[in-house]
């Protein structure tokens, strides 16, 4: 239900003068209606205490919405970065699979490389296990924990 109105509010966000619009109007029908001019027994008269309690609990209401959409952003945003690392991993995979494979036609047709395109091609050849890149983005955050001013960057 919550995530519901959240999203409702997230998708009704960028009419913001709209609503900007409609609390000006509101509080000037209020003060109005209040100010006995129009006949009207004021029913919250100065200082306006029920307008206060009513503007007090919008603003926690819209302060509640505004957290959970931006918690789920947030998960949001960590599924990409998962799925961005799922992406990232196999097209390695595959492109070190090409490169094998470019090797072996290399081999087979006879065409050699010096020595030092040897070493580098021998790297890029080799498979990257998860186990090792996810020990490195650990360890990564453990060093962001113990030193958090470096801007919150893992590099």
């Amino acid at each position: 239900m919550c995530r519901t109105v959240c999203q409702w509010h997230d998708h009704f966000s960028p009419a913001a003068w709209l609503s900007f619009y409609v609390h000006i109007v509101w509080f000037l029908v209020w003060f109005i209606l209040n100010t006995g001019h129009l006949g009207v027994a004021p029913f919250d008269p100065y200082p306006y205490g029920f307008l206060t309690m009513v503007v007090s609990l919008e603003a926690i209401f819209l302060a509640t919405f505004v957290l959970i959409s931006q918690n789920l952003l947030a998960k949001e945003a960590s599924r990409l970065s998962d799925l961005n690392l799922q992406t990232g991993l196999l097209t390695e995979h595959e492109l070190t699979r090409v490169l094998q494979m470019l090797r072996a036609v290399q081999d087979k047709i006879g065409i050699t490389n010096d020595e030092d395109s040897k070493v580098a091609d021998a790297d890029l050849e080799m498979e990257t296990k998860l186990e090792d890149v996810l020990s490195e983005i650990e360890r990564l955050h453990q060093r962001e924990d113990r030193n958090p001013h470096r801007g919150g960057r893992l590099i």
